[in-house]
């Protein structure tokens, strides 16, 4: 007898967005946060948040069958990766990529399909906005989103801090830094790296408020200019970091050439994303990213290990290699 498919991947997939939401409002409603001191009753966990009777257990509980709470009889506490990861008390707090997830893209998802017969960005950009002018020009709304790129970039640069070859290098340069989640790991990892952080003017506060928030301040230095438009800074390592998958084709590769004419011979540039593998079967999230790029920018894509390698190769670096970092990220290392 042949057996029967189940319907369940579907039903989880096609209805995902249940789990999303439900997850996305938790981080907004600082539940994991209140649960970090320890375990609450359900009664008192609800009036902590402010939540309606009505809605109140089949919320919690539902959140204990998704795997991010515990429960035992009525006292709520929060699963491992919960509290590591979103208590925002922690300094492994991700949940900043997620608020942002919640405020921003949840809605702009509803477009998707217009977006893939359009090809054409759901965000602010169909009310006459472009994102990273929009996000500039809030200071509320930049640190916002400076914050949750280092949520979606702390375990990578962990990850980097190990299995690169520091040892070689002395002064790095993270090219589109962000807050400096990267740098600041980097820095942590090995007291004989200096190096700092390049991106627009507006994001050099928040840099250095949070570079001086980790003891930090005399090693990592901020460096303002447009990487698009201005030379960029030397170093013997360059990093990229989710930021090539912002631009187009032609766009990337330029981006890929000025980083080669700022280093040395002997230099290093690392371009960390999520890699689709090249197969392109995999890696679920590097796809999903990059329809992502689709609602979000003009020409950006996430791409394979081996597209980057050539591209690499074709604006000068000699070699090139792939490695794999934390979760669905890797990186991609061109040697000049």
């Amino acid at each position: 007898m042949s057996v029967i498919p189940s319907p369940e991947k579907i039903f989880n997939v096609g209805l995902g967005f249940w789990s999303s939401k439900t997850l996305l409002s938790a981080v907004e409603l600082g539940l994991f946060t209140q649960l970090a001191s320890g375990p609450m009753p359900g009664e008192a966990l609800r009036e902590r948040l402010g939540l309606h009777r009505r809605s109140a257990r089949d919320f919690l509980d539902a959140l204990v069958a998704l795997g991010f709470l515990e429960r035992e009889g009525d006292l709520y506490r929060n699963a491992p990766e919960s509290d590591l990861y979103l208590d925002k008390g922690k300094p492994t707090y991700l949940g900043g990529i997620f608020e942002m997830a919640n405020a921003r893209l949840y809605a702009y998802w509803n477009s998707l399909t217009e977006a893939l017969r359009t090809g054409k960005p759901q965000n602010e950009a169909k009310e006459g906005g472009e994102l990273f002018e929009v996000l500039y020009a809030d200071p509320r709304r930049l640190k916002a989103f400076l914050q949750a790129m280092t949520g979606l970039s702390r375990e990578s640069g962990k990850a980097i801090a190990a299995k690169f070859p520091w040892d070689r290098h002395r002064h790095f340069i993270d090219i589109g830094a962000a807050q400096g989640g990267v740098p600041v790991q980097l820095a942590l990892a090995h007291p004989h790296l200096k190096g700092g952080g390049f991106d627009l003017p507006q994001v050099g506060p928040i840099f250095e408020e949070y570079v001086a928030s980790q003891g930090l301040a005399d090693r990592l230095e901020f460096h303002a200019g447009n990487f698009m438009e201005d030379p960029l800074p030397e170093a013997e390592v360059l990093l990229m970091g989710h930021i090539l998958h912002d631009w187009d084709l032609a766009q990337k590769k330029r981006l890929l050439a000025k980083a080669y004419a700022a280093l040395p011979k002997g230099g290093a540039l690392i371009v960390h994303e999520a890699i689709i593998d090249d197969e392109r079967r995999r890696n679920a999230f590097g796809l999903l990213m990059s329809l992502n790029m689709l609602i979000e920018t003009p020409g950006g894509f996430d791409f394979t290990g081996a597209d980057c390698i050539g591209w690499m190769k074709e604006v000068g670096f000699h070699e090139a290699y792939v490695e794999p970092l934390a979760g669905p990220d890797s990186m991609v290392v061109g040697l000049r």
